[in-house]
């Protein structure tokens, strides 16, 4: 593949060539050459106005792949991927049979060989994912996985967190917790607030995310270990994390992008498309989470992307499951949400790697070429034609968005828009 992108400007905070309008020209996978004029037998890209920022890296994804290929396998998730501009993303356990072994480890990362997307596939904490036992760790961990974390499901037992967090210490892994205490969120499945109590249903606390916090920040501490919280969304969890970061702990933490746009008043007329877990915040919790991107607290912006066949949202709310698609408009939703391109671009590209300690995309001469074209002015429909995913349950299909990947290039692999 050789392609020379003209008068683009990079953004890149890692790169000799930052903040620089300039001609990439990309030879057989490879970023041959950066200079402010080029000319060379490849594939032209015009790309004036336009930015070319590491390829994203989403540390929340969910596809079906294994036992769940009906709502997303790996072809067509990383299909939505690489039309959502993610080169790389961090595979959610939350299969059938879960990822609790390197059999599962071993499947996945050879499945995705070759592809223009990275996959990384993450293993469960613990066996099953049933909050009992700890699943092979260190087997896992030998075999590719870069964490360890019961997706969706929250580790409700502290001990068993506690010999995680000291387990995983020994071989540098890291622990992703997803915060919620079942006890207290019970079977709601909204926010608790003045639009649960307007739809006349029982609401899921902003204290159940954050006394999961709470509880791991502190064995966090006692062990000396690092920790990653996944999907916060609450003002006060914003600020545990905030004040832990002030101590000095090891601890890192993501957002959902559709937390960022979206507040607990889209669920009014009951559309299940809107049910998410966590679910849909008010508008202080909105504030208090881009506040918390702006100052560092907040270190990645996730797409959180959950594939589910149409029999599981185009139900009746209480009963539809929780989740929506992501990949493919994650960028245009940061943009909504009016966070500064450099910030999103260090949320979505830069810090994902940093966490999950890989190796960083660099838009520099003799660097793979790992990248994305971005147009932050064009305006696009996302509908059924152009998703690549295998599911539709997104409440942003049918509706124009602005800020479109162009191009999304890894691995001497190139998708166009």
């Amino acid at each position: 593949m050789n392609l020379l992108i003209k008068s683009a400007t990079i953004i890149d905070p890692n790169s000799p060539f930052n903040q620089q309008v300039v001609d990439i020209l990309i030879e057989k996978g490879v970023i041959s050459k950066i200079a402010p004029e080029l000319e060379a037998d490849a594939e032209l890209v015009e790309a004036e106005g336009k930015y070319v920022s590491p390829g994203f890296f989403d540390l929340n994804c969910n596809i079906g792949e294994l036992g769940l290929e009906t709502k997303e396998d790996l072809h067509t998730g990383t299909a939505a991927a690489a039309a959502g501009g993610f080169t790389g993303i961090a595979l959610m356990p939350n299969t059938i049979p879960p990822v609790h072994s390197k059999a599962e480890i071993e499947y996945l990362m050879n499945r995705a060989k070759r592809n223009l997307v990275d996959v990384y596939p993450l293993g469960a904490i613990s066996h099953k994912r049933e909050g009992k036992d700890l699943a092979e760790m260190y087997d896992m961990f030998l075999s590719g996985a870069k964490a360890f974390t019961d997706g969706n499901r929250p580790v409700q037992d502290a001990g068993l967190m506690e010999r995680a967090l000291l387990y995983a210490q020994g071989f540098d892994a890291l622990i992703m917790s997803y915060p919620e205490d079942t006890a207290i969120a019970g079977k709601a499945k909204v926010n608790e607030g003045e639009i649960s109590t307007l739809l006349g249903m029982k609401g899921i606390p902003p204290l159940a995310e954050e006394l999961m916090i709470a509880r791991d920040l502190y064995l966090a501490e006692y062990t000396g270990s690092r920790i990653h919280f996944s999907t916060i969304s609450t003002t006060r969890s914003v600020e545990l994390i905030r004040e832990a970061k002030r101590k000095g702990l090891e601890v890192t933490c993501d957002v959902a992008v559709h937390h960022l746009v979206l507040t607990d008043e889209a669920l009014v007329g009951f559309d299940s498309l809107y049910k998410v877990k966590p679910p849909l915040r008010t508008r202080d919790d909105v504030n208090a989470l881009l506040k918390g991107l702006k100052d560092g607290t907040i270190d990645a912006i996730v797409s959180q992307h959950t594939p589910h066949e149409v029999e599981f949202k185009d139900v009746e709310f209480e009963v539809a499951e929780f989740g929506i698609i992501g990949l493919q408009t994650a960028f245009a939703l940061a943009l909504k949400s009016g966070l500064e391109l450099e910030l999103i671009i260090q949320k979505l590209a830069v810090n994902p790697r940093e966490i999950l300690n890989v190796d960083p995309a660099i838009i520099a001469e003799g660097q793979d070429a790992n990248l994305v074209l971005l147009d932050i002015d064009e305006e696009w429909e996302y509908n059924k034609k152009n998703n690549k995913s295998k599911s539709y349950n997104s409440p942003f299909i049918g509706l124009n968005l602005k800020g479109k990947v162009v191009l999304t290039c890894n691995n001497n692999h190139l998708h166009k828009q």
